[in-house]
């Protein structure tokens, strides 16, 4: 990525900061600013600080990184989704609360978490299931973790696919009778790139809750 002259700034103070410090003679100093100012991408300005701290407390770090924008949250929808002889979905965008309830009698629920946005690092489905089914999709990094009870039924879980401890992890809770739950993992259209937006979202909506919660105790 082409390089702005602000980014060629900042670089630019990190080696004054650096000569101050006495990691840098004055020679390299001369140097390396001569390489900040001619270069133009981002690939060009890494190596200026390659041997030096990336953190220098209390001083900001320097940053080379363009971060994507963060969409927006997909608004609120009722938490709970209810199939009796029929059926019922949760697919593409949406927000998936804490706790989403899952009812089926004689029917069966889909729900497709490839692009869903999680209030939390962990959410809890819930679910009631008498005689029917669910299906459930994931996309790559998250870890499933079947916490029901399962009577003349049971689920269909694949395996962790990552050992990430701060992955999502969706928790599924409740009761099967004479039913079950499936759970498949398939990679989203946008690759690796909606994956990395998803999980952005995911941790900034999770700091969000958090600051909330600080913010109501002072409040108490």
């Amino acid at each position: 990525m082409r390089a702005s002259d602000a980014d060629r700034d900042q670089v630019a103070d990190r080696l004054r900061e650096a000569l101050a410090e006495g990691r840098i003679t004055p020679e390299e100093h001369a140097e390396r600013i001569d390489l900040v100012y001619n270069a133009k991408t981002y690939a060009e300005l890494e190596p200026v600080l390659h041997d030096l701290p990336s953190v220098r407390p209390p001083g900001p770090r320097v940053d080379l990184r363009k971060e994507e924008p963060v969409l927006a949250p997909p608004p609120s929808q009722s938490p709970n989704l209810v199939a009796v002889f029929g059926a019922a979905e949760r697919k593409g965008r949406w927000l998936v609360e804490a706790t989403t309830n899952v009812a089926c009698v004689f029917g069966g629920v889909e729900l497709d978490f490839r692009q869903a946005v999680l209030s939390r690092g962990e959410v809890t489905v819930n679910i009631t299931c008498v005689f029917g089914g669910v299906d459930i999709v994931v996309p790559p990094g998250v870890r499933v973790v079947g916490s029901n009870t399962a009577i003349f039924g049971g689920n269909d879980l694949p395996e962790d696919d990552t050992t990430d401890p701060d992955a999502p992890v969706i928790r599924l809770t409740g009761l099967l009778m004479f039913g079950g739950v499936t759970v498949k993992r398939r990679e989203t259209s946008g690759g690796k790139g909606a994956r990395k937006n998803r999980q952005r979202e995911i941790h900034r909506m999770h700091h969000q809750h958090r600051t909330e919660g600080h913010e109501r105790r002072r409040g108490h």
